[in-house]
């Protein structure tokens, strides 16, 4: 009999359900928050300039720019901890199928991080933020060709 896993989560929760019949219901296995996705990007940096040695022994001023805001810092780390988790239970075959159901941006990160293996086993993924729903809500949306692989 397979076991498919279904990931619903946006860049500040995920939920783990399993599903082991086209027709049964979802079974909630896990839930992990990352609450630090929720704060304002005031909170998640400090207010103070650093300050390094320059060349000829002066201190002066600088700042740190990036292209990656601290909040999408935060959805990335929340990414590759889920990423991580889904790459060692499918070694550990607590898995044959993966669905994936998550806000549009966050579905992204998640891709780029699962690993060869896990994305081999992924039947379909649906760009919508569900995270906040009950099982039973989550499964009357979800398309009936994600359970096709299960008999």
């Amino acid at each position: 009999m397979s076991q498919m896993w279904i990931v619903v989560a946006n860049s500040s929760m995920a939920r783990i359900l399993s599903a082991s019949a086209a027709e049964g219901p979802l079974v909630e296995l896990e839930c992990l928050a990352h609450p630090a996705s929720r704060l304002p990007d005031r909170e998640l940096v400090s207010d103070r300039l650093g300050s390094a040695q320059g060349s000829r022994g002066r201190v002066h001023s600088t700042t740190m720019t990036s292209e990656v805001t601290p909040k999408e810092e935060e959805a990335i780390r929340f990414a590759e901890q889920i990423a991580g988790k889904l790459r060692h239970a499918h070694a550990a075959h607590e898995f044959d199928r993966l669905a994936i159901i998550a806000a549009p941006r966050f579905l992204g990160l998640l891709r780029e991080r699962m690993g060869p293996a896990v994305t081999r086993s992924i039947t379909g993924t649906l760009d919508k933020d569900l995270a906040m729903l009950a099982p039973e809500e989550i499964r009357a949306r979800l398309p009936e060709k994600l359970y096709s692989t299960l008999q």
